[in-house]
């Protein structure tokens, strides 16, 4: 797994993009090495948060030049294929049962961008820069876009993909893709806070309302409630729930069963 670093510093872990002579780009080994440390997160029971950043001066550049220089010449069905690759990459860190703290400590470009939406929170250093300029290079934001509009609306979405253009930390704040903009020295103690403050709560109930949040957008009025009614009941049979209950009542730290 030499393109990313894994750490773990419970109730941490910290999978590192490690690319810093091309900006962190993605590749298709550094999806594979990706996925690899998802695996070994997933099994830890005293990891409640994942954190994501890039080694040296960037989050990460997007695709590298050299894989775009091979994706103009693929097949149909290779070019598929890659396009898959990349949308369960997105995926699965957008789904992953543990929440996912992305800190951007430097340049997020096209699918480092995107790769920094599908976090749960998103926290960047105060010159961070933003964008999603794959147009300039007659390319289309394709997957980055179904979360990009959940994240900040169709008209923002718009102007962002359409222009390609660049924005700051301060701005992506403004606009819903960033949590909190902070100083690049406290960037990682401030993640490893959140993680610290999740690790407080009930993991039943923390993946289940990351479920619920990942389904709401797609879903009416009528069948949001629905689901939200479904959930209400069944987060009251749980052992967590029974715990959380138990130890409020009687002014003792919870201790979680995960069940």
């Amino acid at each position: 797994m030499d393109q990313v670093k894994l750490d773990f510093d419970p109730p941490s872990a910290c999978i590192t993009l490690n690319r810093p002579q091309v900006r962190n780009a993605l590749s298709p080994e550094l999806v594979a090495h990706f996925h690899t440390a998802l695996d070994q997160v997933q099994e830890r029971d005293d990891v409640a948060a994942l954190i994501i950043t890039g080694e040296g001066t960037a989050f990460c550049g997007g695709a590298d030049l050299k894989v775009l220089r091979e994706i103009a010449a693929q097949s149909v069905k290779q070019a598929h294929q890659d396009s898959q690759n990349l949308m369960n990459f997105f995926r699965r860190v957008y789904e992953f049962p543990k929440p996912v703290i992305a800190a951007v400590n430097g340049p997020a470009m096209a699918g480092g961008c995107g790769l920094a939406s599908v976090c749960d929170i998103v926290l960047a250093a105060e010159d961070a820069v933003f964008g999603y300029p794959e147009v300039r290079v007659g390319f289309v934001p394709a997957l980055v876009a179904v979360f990009l509009v959940r994240i900040c609306g169709e008209k923002k979405a718009r102007e962002l993909l359409l222009t390609g253009r660049l924005f700051s930390a301060q701005e992506a704040q403004e606009m819903g893709l960033v949590n909190h903009v902070v100083a690049k020295e406290s960037l990682l103690e401030k993640a490893q806070e959140l993680a610290r403050e999740i690790s407080q709560n009930s993991p039943t109930a923390v993946r289940l309302t990351k479920e619920l949040m990942q389904d709401l957008p797609g879903l009416s009025l009528e069948k949001g409630l629905i689901a939200a009614l479904q959930l209400n009941t069944l987060i009251r049979t749980t052992e967590d729930f029974k715990e959380g209950v138990s130890s409020f009542l009687e002014k003792r730290r919870a201790q979680w069963k995960r069940r």
